[in-house]
């Protein structure tokens, strides 16, 4: 088990297999919304369904639709449980909190892309700036 350490986080206390990618995110780019998985032929989960996944990302790219993406895919159930990236825009942290969606940035511990695998289980703890994987 490690525990990682983040700048900012924002949302509740969630658990969870993980998804990673050392890749970017849009919500509008990257998402088929409707059926959960990430449809940009280019992205590197292309394919792969997101929801209730910790998804582990490098950075978060979109403006304000991006953000309210967010919020319309939480609210039919179909969001992942937590957003981990290296570095997320203002923007997008607005739209997690306003969707209430988990999202935590900025890990003191380098590239959180790379320190985290798909299928491990991941807790995040952004009142507490912790990310626990079990390994």
């Amino acid at each position: 088990m490690i525990t990682l350490k983040c700048h900012a986080g924002i949302g509740e206390v969630v658990e969870g297999e993980a998804l990673v990618a050392a890749d970017d995110f849009s919500a509008r780019y990257d998402l088929d919304r409707i059926n959960g998985v990430f449809s940009r032929p280019q992205h590197k989960l292309f394919g792969q369904s997101y929801v209730d996944k910790i998804l582990v990302l490098n950075t978060s790219k979109g403006g304000v639709a991006s953000a309210w993406m967010l919020h319309e895919m939480k609210s039919r159930n179909l969001s992942p449980k937590a957003i981990l990236f290296n570095r997320a825009n203002t923007i997008l942290a607005q739209g997690a909190a306003l969707a209430n969606l988990t999202m935590c940035d900025r890990f003191e511990d380098g590239d959180i892309t790379s320190l985290i695998t798909t299928g491990e289980q991941v807790r995040v703890d952004p009142a507490s700036g912790l990310v626990t994987v079990e390994r």
